[in-house]
């Protein structure tokens, strides 16, 4: 078995992360915050209802993004 990930293993999730993190290397602050959307919506998209309680973790990954994305809206 091959050790490497294919590409349909990857959740759309992994990808926008990826993406936010270049746009903050960027520091291309619109396009960070509409990743920042976007992974959102594609980490809840099957969550909710009526009762719906947060209970997400997040990785650290996405806490460090969400550090550095404070930190450029900041300057």
């Amino acid at each position: 078995m091959n050790d490497t990930v294919k590409d349909t293993e990857i959740r759309l999730s992994d990808r926008i992360l990826y993406a936010l993190e270049k746009a903050l290397e960027q520091e291309d602050l619109p396009i960070a915050k509409t990743l920042v959307q976007a992974l959102d919506m594609s980490m809840t998209r099957n969550a909710g209802g009526g009762d719906f309680i947060e209970r997400r973790h997040y990785p650290k990954k996405i806490e460090d993004a969400m550090i550095k994305l404070g930190m450029i809206e900041g300057k």
